[in-house]
């Protein structure tokens, strides 16, 4: 009975589904806020303006490899005498590359330090500047002959990127109304999935990844930076913020009035929600919230395992290997070189358009239901790709499996997996921990990129086709945590699922009990404040 239960919370949003407990104050006759010329002004800026930058570092350099590589050639022997051998080459060509996964992991980190000091949207300005000076620093290293610069070019764009994933999922959704929060939660990773694939395009030889424009090609992304940096002065700070770290009520009731566009009486409803925030937020006792307190708090061990495996099994799912093997899989189904790379690009597009329906399905359906279906099909999908690919040239029609493999796994992971990381540990923790909460899950997942681009090859090299056969073994552990311990987020307040997840793994997130005994708590809480 518990389990058919819980299916029908899965997948038909009935039955024992606890909805968010609504405040005395909620006028059930007044319409929600809904998404304002400010609002849509601030996901704008922050999707194109600094999560595009994110994936488009992430896609560009793969294409012009061989070109850049030939300029770092030249320059060692121009500027130090000295002819790299192929390994020496590879090294540095490794490292150059690898150095901006290394950049992410520290900023990821120092999010969680400057999120609170500066705020969120002061962060965000120290992310286009960075994205800026290593713009600079690429368009000019071919001009200076400068390995250095290129090497030093891509460790600020990693520390722009690693900021910008743990403060930008976070500055939305604080801003974002409660029924807002999944839609603009995604578009942080929409953002970088468009990077990526605008990367891919420009870098094509054809474009600007040739000998003459690569340096181009390095920088272009500064361009949508300058659009961020141009209205960054028109968007507000995050009124959560304002409210509950910074203790300034009545500066942040006026931001909140100016983001909506309505009367205050229109906001009783998130006022108390601020306010049960900023009651819980003085459980610290006066002391800061930072990472070492994050890791050793034991009510916040269930969440912030949660947020970590989930940013980590995002990398962990296998897309990276996907998208390398996408082109000897297209070239196999009889597609030339050329239209293989064309392919690999449509694989892109597929991804992109399943991150802009994911505005619409996250704002529509439960985490829950969406991040369990896309790791179930993914998971199926990479083992069917496995099973074509070692088995590719045996029939004729094998290719074609492998194409809708990649298809399938491409559309099933962005259902869940690709979007929900990014911005879970909004949902999971309170305004306090949050920072340092969003830090280590996107530290994870920047990890997780690196661990998997060290790895991959040498498990190519050793087992090929059968790597995905690993990946989906991590899907299957990552589903059964899941499926176990991740509560329902949307429509619901973190201050409530801060308390069903506080007893580590002895919480019971999905029992009903515990949910309507956390419920009442709160409704005790907003009735308490009425009466004061």
């Amino acid at each position: 009975m518990e389990q058919q239960g819980e299916r029908e919370v899965l997948f038909n949003g009935k039955g024992i589904r606890i909805q968010h407990p609504q405040s005395p104050y909620r006028d059930i006759s007044v319409e929600r806020p809904g998404w304002t010329k400010l609002l849509v002004l601030a996901g704008v800026a922050t999707c194109l303006g600094l999560s595009l930058p994110v994936g488009y570092n992430i896609g560009v350099v793969n294409t012009p490899a061989e070109v850049i590589k030939e300029f770092i050639n030249e320059s060692s022997y121009t500027r130090y005498d000295s002819t790299l051998s192929y390994t020496e080459l590879e090294f540095l060509w490794s490292s150059i590359v690898s150095i901006f996964l290394v950049g992410a992991a520290v900023g990821s980190l120092g999010g969680s330090v400057l999120a609170d000091r500066m705020g969120r949207k002061g962060v965000l300005k120290v992310c286009a500047a960075l994205a800026i000076v290593s713009a600079l620093l690429f368009f000019g290293c071919k001009a200076a002959n400068s390995i250095e610069m290129l090497a030093f070019g891509r460790l600020f764009a990693g520390l722009s990127a690693g900021l910008t994933t743990t403060v930008a999922p976070m500055y939305m959704t604080e801003l974002a109304p409660l029924h807002l929060k999944g839609a603009t939660g995604v578009l942080c990773p929409l953002g970088v999935t468009v990077g990526v694939l605008v990367g891919q395009i420009l870098s094509m030889r054809g474009i600007l990844g040739n000998e003459n424009y690569f340096p181009h090609c390095l920088a272009f992304y500064a361009l949508p930076v300058f659009f961020y940096v141009a209205s960054h002065r028109w968007l507000p700070e995050s009124p959560k913020y304002i409210f509950v770290i910074k203790k300034q009520p009545q500066v942040a009731l006026r931001l909140l009035k100016k983001l909506r566009n309505v009367s205050e009486d229109r906001l009783q409803d998130e006022i108390e929600e601020l306010k049960i925030e900023e009651e819980d937020n003085k459980k610290c006792a006066g002391e800061s919230w930072n990472i070492g307190k994050v890791i050793t708090d034991r009510s916040l061990l269930l969440p912030l395992l949660l947020v970590c495996c989930l940013q980590a099994g995002q990398q962990f799912s296998g897309i990276n290997a996907v998208f390398y093997y996408s082109s000897k899989i297209f070239h196999a189904a009889g597609l030339s070189v050329s239209a293989s790379e064309l392919a690999t690009i449509g694989a892109g597009c597929c991804n992109f358009g399943m991150a802009v329906l994911s505005i619409f399905i996250m704002n529509t359906f439960d985490r829950r239901t969406c991040i369990l279906l896309s790791l179930a099909s993914s998971m199926f999908f990479l083992v069917v790709l496995g099973v074509a690919i070692l088995f590719i040239e045996s029939y004729t029609w094998v290719p074609y499996i492998s194409i809708i493999g990649v298809l399938g796994f491409v559309i099933c992971y962005g259902l869940g997996i690709g979007p929900i990381p990014y911005f879970i540990g909004s949902e999971l923790f309170e305004v306090g921990p949050r920072p340092s909460a969003m830090a280590l899950g996107s530290m994870s997942n920047w990890a997780g990129n690196f661990l998997v681009g060290l790895l991959f090859p040498t498990m190519q090299d050793y087992i090929g086709p059968s790597s995905f056969f690993i990946f989906a073994v991590f899907l299957v552990a990552l589903f059964i945590f899941v499926r176990k311990y991740l509560p329902e987020t949307r429509g619901r307040d973190a201050s409530i699922i801060a308390e069903i997840c506080s007893d580590g793994f002895a919480s019971r997130p999905l029992d009903v009990r515990i949910n309507v005994a956390h419920r009442a708590r709160v409704e005790n809480n907003c009735d308490e404040k009425l009466e004061v």
